[in-house]
């Protein structure tokens, strides 16, 4: 198994630059081609009124239009200094339907936390989680804090036994087989339950050429063992983590678990999830 189609979210946020950089040195290390998904917020683009209560409806079209078109170019200059194998789309319709339709025919997505304090990085409600739960296709999702100096080098996982943990390892292998350290803390699913061995996470991975070593948290809560999880990565100086996200949706309103909720907003690495 490999990686040769990534697709990168890109949008108006002032960190969708980085993701690009990101998606073509990583498509660099697979030999893939990279596809630059461009999806904003549609409400975002409604026409403002004025004083006068009248639309400038051209001038709110033109603005959108060049932001469009900027994000085009910088896409386009980024592929050709990296010689790679491209392509660009922007579809319309309604964003999570069309990033999920998109995200499909690709092995693994780049997609950036919310940022709020970056207007432009809000594509709708529960975006990216929605995006990797509805599309069946791994994400590396990137803090929108900090510089990202090196990536899969040295790799915890975040193992509980379940069935998303195991499909987030198995679609990782590609990364944990080029890292040179790989941890597998086990974590508990619910409060009461035991934190499943390691050792056999570690036993499978060696037969995948991956040495791992491993260790389990201690019992806490799913918010508790989130935050354990990024102190244990920032302890042994991770630059991944691999989880499985786990989430379902209730009254049309998405229900995430307690680790996902505190991964997707207070990563401070990149976090590769798997539903």
């Amino acid at each position: 198994m490999t990686y040769k189609t990534l697709l990168v979210h890109i949008d108006d946020s002032r960190h969708s630059e980085a993701r690009v950089d990101f998606a073509f040195d990583l498509a660099r290390k697979f030999d893939a081609h990279v596809v630059g998904l461009y999806v904003v917020c549609q409400d975002l683009f409604r026409p403002l009124f004025n004083r006068d209560e009248s639309l400038n409806l051209a001038e709110n079209e033109a603005q959108h239009a060049a932001w469009r078109e900027r994000a085009h170019e910088a896409f386009l200059g980024v592929a050709h200094r990296a010689g790679a194998s491209a392509e660009w789309r922007a579809p319309a319709g309604p964003p999570l339907d069309v990033a999920a339709l998109h995200a499909r025919h690709a092995d693994l997505l780049v997609l950036g936390q919310h940022d709020p304090e970056d207007p432009g990085s809000y594509v709708a409600k529960n975006f990216v989680e929605d995006v990797v739960m509805s599309s069946g296709v791994p994400a590396v999702i990137l803090p929108y804090s900090g510089r990202i100096n090196s990536f899969g080098d040295n790799v915890l996982i975040g193992w509980d036994g379940g069935r998303e943990s195991a499909r987030a390892v198995a679609d990782a292998l590609p990364i944990l087989k080029r890292a040179r350290f790989v941890e597998v803390v086990s974590v508990q699913r619910h409060q009461d339950d035991e934190a499943p061995a390691g050792i056999e996470v570690a036993a499978y991975l060696d037969r995948h050429q991956v040495r791992a070593s491993f260790s389990s948290t201690s019992r806490a809560s799913g918010a508790n063992t989130g935050a354990t999880l990024l102190s244990k990565a920032s302890a042994v100086h991770a630059d991944l983590l691999v989880l499985g996200a786990y989430g379902h949706t209730r009254a049309f309103e998405r229900v995430l678990g307690g680790v996902t909720r505190t991964m997707l907003e207070s990563m401070t690495i990149p976090v590769l999830m798997s539903h």
